[in-house]
């Protein structure tokens, strides 16, 4: 039984969480890796723009809930998600005609793009705060649950609750789907195969007739839709606040080098990486141990390496082993 309640408490407080946790981070790092191979730069913007797209979202939310439409036991936010999609690839779209096709048109180096893309990053933070301010917004509505602590006790017999939130439901189903609809458009229709070829060898792309600007166009389209979706997802999850999108941007950034910058399924799989090796390293592991031996060994500590406080510590060096090690990643990316 002592087994059992142990496990339980792996899922509750590890597993499930991780799981969540790396679907997000998974979807922001495949629309990091996504310009990468295209635009041939890493984006220092994105964190920014998952939260201007959430802060869209949210003020659409808000507006649904107090016109009285709700998406009953789901949260609202679904409904508002194609709105902010709409918002944050116009701003996307915007921002590449005026600032980052000049760069290109120039063929300036990537190290110039970088510093371009920090930029925008200030100024995308800047008109967030603005509008929506620096406080946390707490957005999620609907059933809270999907599985309670009490009712799993009642099913089980056990000690341990083992509670699903509908929040953490959403999340993965919806990150599910979102990959699986990118691979099929990448591997099936017309422009995804125009992507991958100019993301290979751009010459050669343009030499068969491909259109560069169709192209990146697609990209920060789909860019766009991928971070207000992660980025939903997770102020869904746990909260949303500004500040905290722009400290997300360096578990992206790590997971998306981990797996392999330019590489989609390096970008899922780096995700899954940081994530577990984030919630591992931060989680008490009192409860799970007491469990698993004898009561006059039970730990006083809470067998904890690190506070939550250093979680993107985690992130970093990570980052850094991969770098010094296998620069390339886990998918031989770029």
């Amino acid at each position: 039984m002592d087994i059992l309640n142990a496990l339980v408490a792996f899922l509750n407080f590890v597993f499930i969480p991780g799981v969540a946790y790396g679907s997000q981070l998974a979807l922001g790092a495949l629309g990091l890796t996504l310009v990468y191979g295209i635009l041939r730069f890493s984006n220092f913007a994105h964190g920014d723009t998952m939260a201007f797209g959430t802060m869209v979202v949210i003020l659409v939310t808000w507006w649904f809930q107090s016109i009285g439409i709700t998406a009953g036991p789901l949260p609202t936010a679904l409904l508002a998600l194609p709105i902010g999609i709409a918002a944050t690839a116009a701003l996307l779209l915007g921002t590449d005609r005026f600032v980052y096709r000049f760069y290109r048109k120039q063929k300036a180096a990537s190290i110039i793009l970088v510093i371009v893309s920090t930029g925008v990053m200030f100024m995308m933070n800047g008109l967030t705060r603005i509008i929506i301010g620096p406080e946390e917004q707490v957005f999620a509505d609907g059933e809270r649950f999907v599985l309670t602590a009490q009712a799993f006790k009642d099913w089980s017999g056990l000690a341990e609750g083992l509670a699903i939130k509908t929040t953490t439901a959403v999340t993965v189903v919806t990150a599910a789907i979102c990959v699986a609809a990118l691979f099929w458009f990448l591997q099936k229709t017309r422009t995804g195969k125009s992507m991958r070829a100019f993301s290979d060898n751009e010459d050669l792309a343009l030499l068969s007739g491909i259109n560069p600007d169709r192209v990146v166009q697609v990209a920060w389209i789909i860019t766009a839709a991928l971070a207000v979706i992660a980025g939903t997802l997770y102020g869904l999850d746990k909260s949303f606040r500004p500040f905290v999108y722009f400290q997300l941007l360096l578990p992206i950034t790590a997971a998306a080098v981990v797996g392999g910058l330019g590489s989609p399924i390096g970008a899922i799989a780096g995700g899954f990486v940081i994530a577990f090796s984030e919630v591992m390293v931060t989680y008490a592991w009192k409860k799970v141990v007491t469990y698993l031996v004898p009561a006059d060994m039970a730990p006083d500590a809470l067998l904890q390496l690190l506070s939550t406080d250093y979680k993107f510590a985690v992130s970093f060096a990570i980052l850094i082993i991969v770098l010094l090690f296998m620069p390339t990643g886990l998918f031989k990316g770029k």
